[in-house]
């Protein structure tokens, strides 16, 4: 685990009651999978943490560049006996001062790596339930597309799914409109029609979404389009799924009473280990 000043350790962290990740939510985080040494889609993480941390107008260090973070990462998930295969998250937040106005807009980071056991994607063929989340609404607007350290609709949704015996929910934005998953990206397929809401209404601007939407067409044999979906859309389509970058895809197998199949969404784990593989 180290930071921008070098190693620290976890309780040191957290222990930090002046760190304003901690007090105010004031960090972005970025969540990585490393196979093999090499970094999942780093590009289009790295310029994802980059615009995050204009959007909320951190100041960016002038050695923060790909291959500094890069050589960061890889040398810490080495470090653990982890480069194989590993869950990383690194986290950059302003650094201690100020109340909800900062002293200065400087940053530090925090790097955690993790083991992990699959490689490659796969759409676990499994009971997968899912339900709405109706006690909080996701807001419209630019900051709520960002991997913020503050989740806790996230959280009190995550409860509320354990608590009620379902895998996941479905949140919703401040229109009432489906946006996501608790923990990634939703698709559904729908008249021959595959589809995912658009950034506009809310939802994470998501790394694998994004590899999704580069899909053709073609391979897929179906139309990849980006609309608003409402929570009557759901009952109406044949597949229904959550994507993230750890997991992949995952298919639901219910929601209401109403069961899916999963054809397209399997397809799109096969594209997805083609991509990977060209890199690693």
């Amino acid at each position: 685990m180290v930071n921008f000043n070098g190693q620290i350790n976890d309780s040191e962290f957290l222990l930090s009651n002046s760190n304003r990740s901690f007090l105010y939510g004031d960090g972005i985080f970025e969540t990585l999978k490393v196979v093999n040494r090499k970094i999942l889609f780093w590009e289009d993480h790295y310029f994802r943490l980059m615009a995050s941390m204009r959007i909320v107008r951190m100041k960016i260090p002038k050695n923060f560049t790909l291959e500094f973070l890069e050589n960061e990462i890889l040398n810490l998930v080495e470090s653990k006996n982890c480069s194989d295969l590993s869950r990383v998250r690194i986290t950059v937040f302003r650094n201690d001062g100020g109340l909800y106005l900062p002293k200065d807009l400087n940053v530090s980071y925090l790097i955690q790596a993790s083991e992990l056991k699959n490689a490659n994607y796969q759409n676990e063929v499994k009971e997968y339930e899912v339900d709405l989340y109706k006690d909080f609404f996701v807001a419209k607007n630019l900051l709520s597309t960002l991997k913020t350290t503050s989740k806790m609709i996230h959280i009190t949704g995550s409860i509320f799914a354990k608590e009620n015996d379902f895998d996941n929910c479905i949140l919703l934005n401040s229109d009432k409109n489906v946006i996501e998953f608790l923990n990634g990206n939703l698709f559904l397929v729908k008249d021959q029609k595959l589809i995912t809401p658009p950034i506009s209404e809310g939802c994470l601007n998501g790394i694998i979404r994004k590899k999704i939407l580069e899909i053709k067409s073609s391979e897929l044999d179906i139309e990849i389009k980006e609309e608003i979906i409402s929570p009557f859309d759901l009952q109406k389509a044949d597949e229904l799924f959550v994507t993230n970058i750890i997991t992949g895809v995952q298919s639901v197998s219910l929601y209401r009473k109403k069961s899916f199949e999963n054809t397209v969404a399997n397809k799109i784990v096969a594209i997805l280990n083609q991509k990977t593989q060209s890199v690693i």
